[in-house]
C-alpha cells in the first residue's frame, strides 16, 4: 500500500528537534512496519501563530498550487500514486491546505492522526484555518488520536466509527536499560527532558525551578537535576534556576543530546520530573518509563495515558506548585526501593502497550480495511 504522508506543522526532516517531529517520524516508522510505502508528499509549514488573515490566505493559495503540482506528478508517474493520504497533527493554527484537494481529485481515502477541533475559533482571527480543519475532519475516513482528551471535541464532528485511539508509542527497545546503578539516598538523581521555548514549556520550567527552590529552603537538598534540552529561552531558564537559589551543585544543563546520550543520562538517573503544563502527552516521559524510570508529572492532556498514577509514577494537578513540591519531597524521602519498583512497572508497561509494533497493528489493520472498503465502492477499482 502506498501512503502519501504530510505533517503541516513541522516536516519529518526539519532540522529543529521536537516532540512533534519525533512523533511524525515514529508514525512513518509504524506505517513502514505495517509493510506500507511512505512518501513524504509535502513539506509546506502551514502554521500561523498570530492569526494573520493574510498569511492564512497566502498559505491556502500556496497549498492549492502544491496540490496541483502533486496531482500532475501522480498522473505523470513521476511520483507513486498513493492509495491513501495521511496527515499528521491537524489543528486551527496549522491546517492541511493540500491533502483534502489531492484525496478528492484522486478519489482516495483521507485520514488524520493527532487532530484537535476548537469550535470557539470559528469566529475569530483563525476562522479560515478553522474552517479548513473542519472540512478535512468531515471528509476523514479515520482519525487516530494519541490523546483521549482530544477525542471529546472530535466526537462533535466525527462519527464514533471514524475515531481510533493509539497509545503513545516509541522504539521501546532503544530506551531499555540493562543495568542501573544503585540509588544513593544522599543524592537522588533527577532528570527532565524539554525544549526551552516560550509558552507552556517555559511555564513548566518556572514551576519546576520554584518547586526545587522551595525544597532547598526547607532543607531538602538530597538531589541533583540534569536538564536535557535547549532552545531560544535557555537564558531565561537559567535565570529561573538562579532566582530560585539553585546553583550548579544541584542542576546541570546538558543541552541538546542525541538519543544515545539521552539514554545514557536516563540510565544514570533515579526519577524523571516534569510539571507538564498543557502537555499533549509527553514523549520524553514515555522514553523515561521505557528506560525504567518512575515519573512525577502534572496530570495534563494525555499524560495519564503514559503515567499510571500510583503504579509507574505520580500525577499531580497540572500547574499546582504546592502539590508538585509536596509529592517531590515525598519521593526524595521515600524508601529507595520504591523508586526502583515504580520504574520497573513503567518499563513493563512500555513493553506491553507503547511499542511501534502495537501502533503499527492498529494503523495497518485500519488503513487496509478503509482502502479495501473504498475500492469496493468505486466501480473499476480493486482493493489495495
Amino acid at each position: 500500500m502506498q501512503v502519501a504522508f504530510y505533517a503541516p506543522l513541522k516536516p519529518v526532516d526539519h532540522p529543529v528537534p521536537s516532540g512533534d517531529r519525533l512523533l511524525a517520524r515514529l508514525l512513518c516508522d509504524a506505517l513502514r512496519h505495517a509493510d506500507m510505502n511512505v512518501d513524504i508528499a509535502a513539506r509546506l509549514r502551514s502554521r500561523v501563530a498570530d492569526g494573520s488573515v493574510l498569511k492564512q490566505a497566502r498559505l491556502a493559495e500556496l497549498g492549492t498550487k502544491l496540490a496541483g503540482r502533486l496531482l500532475r506528478q501522480y498522473q505523470s508517474g513521476f511520483r507513486p500514486r498513493p492509495d491513501v493520504w495521511f496527515t499528521y497533527h491537524l489543528y486551527y493554527k496549522a491546517p492541511d491546505w493540500i491533502g483534502p484537494i489531492v484525496a478528492s481529485a484522486l478519489d482516495i481515502p483521507y485520514v488524520v492522526a493527532e487532530a484537535s477541533f476548537a469550535p470557539k475559533r470559528a469566529g475569530g482571527p483563525w476562522a479560515q484555518s478553522h474552517a479548513a480543519v473542519e472540512t478535512a475532519l468531515r471528509h476523514s475516513r479515520a482519525v487516530f488520536s494519541l490523546n483521549r482528551s482530544d477525542m471529546v471535541c472530535l466526537r462533535d464532528i466525527c462519527p464514533d466509527q471514524v475515531l481510533h485511539f493509539i497509545a503513545p508509542f516509541t522504539h521501546v527497545e532503544n530506551w531499555q536499560i540493562s543495568h542501573r546503578p544503585q540509588v544513593d539516598p544522599a543524592c537522588i538523581r533527577l532528570v527532565t527532558t524539554a525544549m526551552m521555548r516560550d509558552g507552556d514549556k517555559l511555564r513548566s520550567f518556572d514551576l519546576l525551578a520554584r518547586s526545587l527552590g522551595r525544597l532547598l529552603r526547607d532543607g531538602i537538598g538530597n538531589w541533583h537535576l540534569t536538564v536535557i534540552g535547549d532552545g531560544p529561552a535557555r537564558d531565561r531558564v537559567e535565570e529561573m534556576f538562579d532566582h530560585a537559589g539553585i546553583t550548579q551543585n544541584h542542576v546541570t544543563l546538558a543541552g541538546l543530546c542525541v538519543p544515545d546520550q539521552t539514554r545514557d543520562i536516563l540510565g544514570q538517573s533515579d526519577l524523571f520530573v516534569w510539571p507538564a503544563i498543557n502537555e499533549a502527552f509527553g514523549m520524553a516521559m514515555l522514553e523515561a518509563q521505557a528506560a525504567g524510570l518512575p515519573v512525577l508529572a502534572g496530570d495534563a492532556g494525555g499524560v495519564s495515558g503514559i503515567v499510571s498514577n500510583g503504579v509507574t509514577g505520580w500525577l499531580v494537578p497540572a500547574g499546582d506548585e504546592d502539590a508538585f513540591t509536596d509529592r517531590l519531597a515525598q519521593c526524595l524521602g521515600t524508601d529507595i526501593s520504591a523508586l526502583r519498583s515504580f520504574g520497573a512497572a513503567g518499563a513493563s508497561k512500555a513493553v506491553q502497550h507503547h511499542t511501534v509494533s502495537a501502533a503499527s497493528d492498529i494503523l495497518g489493520t485500519t488503513l487496509r480495511a478503509i482502502v479495501g472498503d473504498h475500492a469496493a465502492q468505486v466501480p473499476g477499482k480493486d482493493g489495495a
